[in-house]
C-alpha cells in the first residue's frame, strides 16, 4: 500500500507541475465565467445612436416610431427617389420606406441601409408596424384595443414537489433542467479527458522502457492503481480550483460593474424568444411580473440540495473516473501506440456516448423505467444519474446506484488488472481480442 501511495504522489506531483495544468487551470475558470459575464457585459456598452429616415407614404405608421436609447426616427417628406438620393449622401443609418398600397391596412415596408442591418433595429421596425396593424384591424371590426390588450394575462405555473412526509417543497424545472445537463455534460467530459490522460501515460512509460524500471520495484497492479489514484487526484483538485476562480471572477465583475450589471441582465430579459423593449419591460415592472419571475429562479435556486448535489458529483466523478480509467490503462498496456486504440476504444466508451445520446430522453423522463436501469448500470449511471438527481431521486436508488457502481469499479479493476500486468511489458505486436481473452483467463 505504501508503495501505492508513492505512485500517487509521483504522478500528482508531475502533472499538476506542468505548464500546461497550469495555463488550464487559469484558463478554465476564465472561459466558463466568460460565458456568463460577457453576454452581460456587451449589452452595457454604449454604442452611437443611429438615425434612421422614416419615409411613410401610408401615414398609417410615421407617429409610431418613437426614439430609443439606441434610434432616432426622424419623418421625412419627399419623393421615394428623392429620399433614396438624399440617403446615400446623407451618413445616416438607414432608411424605412412604407409605401402606400391599395390595401387600408399596409403590411409591407422596405429597410434602406449603408451596412448589413441589425437584428434589433429590424425586429423594433417590425413589432411596432405589427401592433399598428392589429390595432387599425380591430378599429375596423369595432374592438378597442386597449380592451384587447387589458384582457391579455400571463399564466404562472409553480411547481411543488410533495415528498413521503408530506412536507412541501418548491422547485423549478428549468432550474432542474440546465444543472442536469450541465452536470452530466461535466462528467463525461472529465471521465474522457482524465480517463484518456491516463492512457497515454501508460503508452508512454511503456514505449520509453521506463515502465521496465518501474515494475523491478512495485507489482503492475500497484503501479496501474497509482497512476489511475493520481491522475484522479489531479482532475478533482483542477475541478475545485475552477469553481473557486470562476466564483472569484464572476463576484469581482459583479460587484464592479454594479447598476451596470443590473441594468445589462434586464436588457437580456427575454419572453418566447424575442427581446422585450424598454416599453415592455416598464409595462412588466408595473405588474409585479419581472418580481414574481426573479423570485421564482431564486426560490427554485434554493430547492437544489447543494451538498447533495456536489457529494453526488464528487462521487460519480471518482468512481466513474476510476471505472473507466482502469480500463483506460488497460488499453494503453496492450499496445505500443495511440493509434492502435481505436479497435480497444470504442467497445469501452460507447456506454458513455450511448449516455449523452439519451440524456435529451431522461431529462424528459428522469423517474420512468429506461432512466432507472440506465442510473443503476456501472457503465451509464455516473452520467445519467447525475442528470435525475436534480429532478429528485429516491434515497434507496441513489445508495443502489452507488453500490453497484463500486462493484462495478471493483470488476472492472480485476479485469484491467489482468491485462495490464501482461501488456505492459508486450512489445512489437499487434494484439487482438482473442489475445487479450487469453490475458484475462491467464491464472498465476
Amino acid at each position: 500500500m505504501h508503495k501505492i501511495f508513492i505512485i500517487i504522489r509521483r504522478e500528482y506531483l508531475t502533472r499538476v507541475r506542468k505548464k500546461s495544468f497550469l495555463i488550464m487551470t487559469l484558463l478554465g475558470p476564465i472561459l466558463m465565467a466568460s460565458v456568463y459575464v460577457l453576454p452581460i457585459y456587451l449589452t452595457t456598452l454604449t454604442d452611437e445612436v443611429k438615425v434612421v429616415q422614416v419615409l411613410d407614404e401610408s401615414g398609417a405608421f410615421v407617429d409610431q416610431f418613437r426614439n430609443t436609447e439606441d434610434f432616432i426616427f426622424t419623418p421625412v417628406e419627399k419623393s421615394f427617389e428623392q429620399a433614396k438620393q438624399d440617403f446615400a449622401v446623407s451618413g445616416d443609418y438607414g432608411l424605412l420606406y412604407i409605401p402606400k398600397t391599395e390595401l387600408s391596412v399596409p403590411v409591407t415596408g422596405i429597410f434602406y441601409s449603408t451596412q448589413q442591418p441589425s437584428a434589433d433595429i429590424t425586429s423594433h421596425i417590425k413589432n411596432v408596424m405589427k401592433c399598428e396593424v392589429e390595432s387599425l384591424k380591430l378599429q375596423s371590426y369595432g374592438v378597442d384595443p386597449e380592451v384587447l390588450r387589458g384582457i391579455q394575462s400571463s399564466i404562472v405555473l409553480s411547481t411543488i414537489k410533495i415528498d413521503e412526509s408530506g412536507a412541501e417543497e418548491k422547485s423549478s424545472m428549468e432550474i432542474s433542467l440546465a444543472l442536469s445537463i450541465f452536470a452530466a455534460l461535466l462528467i463525461y467530459l472529465f471521465i474522457f479527458i482524465f480517463g484518456a490522460q491516463v492512457m497515454r501515460g501508460v503508452i508512454e512509460e511503456k514505449t520509453n522502457r521506463i515502465v521496465e524500471v518501474i515494475i523491478s520495484s512495485v507489482k503492475p497492479f500497484e503501479l496501474m492503481m497509482g497512476k489511475i489514484v493520481g491522475v484522479a487526484m489531479v482532475g478533482l483538485t483542477q475541478f475545485m480550483l475552477w469553481i473557486v476562480l470562476t466564483v472569484f471572477i464572476i463576484g469581482i465583475f459583479m460587484v464592479s460593474m454594479g447598476n451596470e450589471m443590473a441594468a445589462g441582465t434586464q436588457q437580456m430579459m427575454t419572453t418566447q424568444g424575442k427581446v422585450l423593449s424598454q416599453e415592455q419591460l416598464a409595462q412588466m415592472a408595473q405588474e409585479g411580473q419581472d418580481s414574481g419571475m426573479a423570485a421564482e429562479i431564486i426560490e427554485g435556486i434554493q430547492s437544489i440540495n447543494a451538498g447533495a448535489m456536489i457529494g453526488s458529483f464528487l462521487f460519480y466523478f471518482l468512481f466513474g473516473y476510476l471505472l473507466y480509467g482502469a480500463l483506460f490503462a488497460a488499453i494503453g498496456s496492450a499496445v505500443d501506440n495511440e493509434t492502435d486504440t481505436q479497435q480497444f476504444m470504442l467497445p469501452i466508451t460507447a456506454p458513455l456516448i450511448f449516455s449523452m445520446v439519451m440524456l435529451g430522453f431522461i431529462v424528459g423522463n428522469p423517474n420512468g423505467p429506461v432512466a432507472f436501469w440506465l442510473s443503476i448500470i456501472p457503465f451509464t449511471s455516473p452520467v445519467i444519474m447525475m442528470a435525475r438527481i436534480p429532478f429528485g431521486v429516491p434515497v434507496w436508488q441513489i445508495w443502489l446506484s452507488m453500490g453497484v457502481l463500486v462493484l462495478g469499479f471493483l470488476a472492472a479493476t480485476w479485469l484491467a488488472a489482468k491485462i495490464y500486468r501482461t501488456g505492459i511489458l508486450m512489445y512489437g505486436k499487434r494484439i487482438s481480442y482473442r489475445e487479450l481473452w487469453k490475458w484475462i483467463k491467464y491464472h498465476d
